[in-house]
């Protein structure tokens, strides 16, 4: 029997992640997950891929949404209430145009300071219609593709002993910032398999493999780059047949609701592997 143990949300893009006990679950995934990005000043995404600096922002949001605290090493935090209502500009986001709300020129000189590159930071609109693909289609905010990312301690496990059969150190779940960690499934990579999940009252579609990439290899804590690993040793045994190293899984959210630290994971539907 499977069941939650760790809830994460990501409310900037790129930024350090929020553990909650529970959480309610919109169509878009985890309230406020990946409702901000930082971009530059053309409005281009930025990500720890050429960014590592963004994981050392702690970004704190009110239940409501309606105010956002930005924190980070060695500078003041800032506090600011959010603009849902401004004016929509265009954001790059993976080379599809969507639009975005600036929130303002003190949140700008922030992150800029932070990032030391100038930057912007930019919040979803309220009507932002975005379409996500995979085996279920779906929606999401500014995250890299599926509303969920979900991962098993068993896969994480598995990682971990192949690392350090080269001599190499464990890695913690953050590595490769999830929303939902299930534990229970004595065999790694179930969730490549689960085609349908009820969690409490909500429902998980499978959408696609989640295919990884350099940020695995950033050090969340210190926002530093710590390669060759966990890419060196998971290209060993998880290419996937489409492309690229595969670790966890996306998922479309089916039917809204609330999760909890401790609900149950109940697999409704199996398939195979895309791997």
């Amino acid at each position: 029997m499977a069941r939650v143990v760790e809830l994460s949300y990501y409310p900037v893009k790129g930024c350090a992640g929020i553990s909650a006990a529970q959480a309610p679950l919109t169509p878009a995934g985890l309230a406020h997950d990946r409702s901000f990005m930082v971009v530059s000043e053309e409005g281009v995404y930025r990500t720890q891929r050429r960014d590592p600096r963004l994981a050392v922002i702690r970004p704190a949001i009110t239940a409501d949404g309606e105010r956002l605290t930005l924190s980070a090493p060695g500078t003041e935090d800032l506090h600011f209430r959010v603009d849902t209502t401004g004016a929509r500009q265009k954001v790059d986001l993976f080379g599809t145009a969507y639009q975005g709300i600036d929130q303002g020129d003190t949140a700008a000189d922030w992150l800029s300071e932070v990032l030391r590159a100038r930057s912007r930071l930019v919040r979803v609109p309220p009507e932002h219609g975005r379409v996500t693909d995979g085996m279920t289609p779906g929606t999401s905010g500014y995250a890299d593709s599926c509303a969920l990312h979900v991962v098993s301690r068993s896969t994480l496990e598995l990682l971990n002993r192949k690392l350090s059969e080269r001599g190499a150190s464990p890695l913690p779940m953050n590595r490769f910032r999830p929303n939902i960690v299930l534990d229970g499934w004595a065999e790694p990579h179930a969730e490549d398999r689960a085609r349908r999940i009820r969690i409490g009252d909500t429902e998980l579609g499978y959408a696609k493999l989640a295919i990884r990439c350099a940020v695995t290899l950033v050090e969340q804590e210190s926002g530093a780059r710590a390669g060759p690993e966990p890419l060196r040793t998971l290209a060993g045994y998880r290419r996937a047949s489409e492309g690229g190293i595969a670790f966890g899984a996306k998922f479309a959210v089916l039917r809204p609701g609330r999760v909890s630290v401790g609900d149950e994971a109940v697999v409704t539907a199996w398939g195979a592997s895309e791997l």
